[in-house]
């Protein structure tokens, strides 16, 4: 971004999401924005993008010159077992119309945010970005995970035909303030926050789909947020990068849970239900392409990032996504 001249104007899309407000906050209360930048964060109620006219609307009001795209149609394992079609054709229809638009209104830079789910299911680990067309990805939420493959094939179309430096990033599991906490289609680590908060509330056992042994790797929004913005300003590959914690920090959904149970003081009983999917086992994801660029980088630790976003979630209980 140092070298563009005149004006900049970063249009956010999804700007009021779980890494929307996180971006938000970098850049307003941490001093993440720069001087002479214009950042506008977009909301759904702003405009429809899976609406070709609605999404040029947009562009044409706001004239951006970047953009970081994290607009989608996102959910848990369970709805995307109900939904793939949904989540295909949506996400398809989204991502098409931001990049469309972002090319003929000139945008200089998009930064679509991906998801690890995109990688192979049958594969080898540690996964790293030369491998995410090498195979289909789980059957679980196929739908979503091929709509969002077709960001990297559509990004590199573009610099292939127009130059274009369109990239992406693809963060492991993120959780964090302002997430959707809904039981049913929340991501795992939100929804069983809300469980927890419920239990301890109403003195009853948690219950927790699965058997507890999946691992992921979990990214802290506000950790994410100032690596998009590092992104946005400095990283020029077209090429995906994977933003996350290293593969030593993998931990179990169970270690998780006890994460949260110590985060909320919770001392009923637990019962983990094993006739409930755990969806893809592992999907370990490297580094070490972002350590190459950013070695000084560090996360916020897992203990202390899910204390603050469940004891945000508990003061803004009322008004959270749930």
């Amino acid at each position: 971004m140092e070298g563009n001249t005149g004006s900049i104007r970063v249009l956010v899309t999804g700007g009021t999401g779980l890494v929307g407000k996180a971006i938000e906050r970098v850049v307003k209360e941490e001093g993440g924005a720069k001087e002479g930048e214009e950042w506008i964060f977009l909301s759904s109620k702003d405009a429809d993008l899976t609406n070709a006219a609605e999404t040029k609307a947009i562009f044409e009001k706001h004239r951006p010159t970047h953009v970081i795209h994290l607009a989608a149609m996102v959910g848990g394992l369970f709805r995307h077992l109900r939904q793939n079609l949904d989540f295909w054709r949506k996400n398809m229809a989204i991502n098409d119309n931001v990049l469309h638009t972002a090319h003929e209104y000139d945008v200089v830079k998009v930064v679509s945010c991906l998801s690890t789910c995109i990688f192979p299911d049958k594969t080898t680990y540690p996964i790293d970005e030369t491998m995410i067309h090498n195979g289909p990805p789980h059957e679980s939420n196929a739908g979503y995970a091929y709509a969002k493959r077709m960001v990297d094939v559509h990004n590199r179309a573009y610099f292939q035909q127009s130059g274009r430096r369109y990239t992406a990033v693809i963060p492991t599991n993120i959780f964090g303030p302002h997430d959707n906490f809904n039981l049913e289609d929340g991501h795992v680590l939100p929804a069983l926050i809300h469980k927890t908060y419920l239990a301890k509330r109403d003195g009853t056992a948690l219950e927790v789909f699965g058997s507890g042994c999946a691992l992921r790797q979990f990214i802290y929004s506000l950790d994410l947020a100032r690596l998009c913005l590092w992104v946005l300003r400095e990283y020029d590959e077209v090429e995906p990068i994977i933003l996350s914690v290293g593969e030593e920090d993998e931990i179990s959904i169970k270690d998780a849970v006890d994460a949260i149970i110590e985060a909320f003081e919770f001392t009923g009983p637990v019962n983990y239900d094993k006739s409930k999917s755990d969806g893809q086992m592992k999907k370990t994801a490297s580094n070490a392409k972002l350590r190459q660029y950013r070695p000084d980088f560090t996360f916020t630790p897992f203990q202390k990032a899910l204390k603050e976003t469940c004891d945000w979630f508990a003061a803004n209980y009322d008004s959270a996504r749930k």
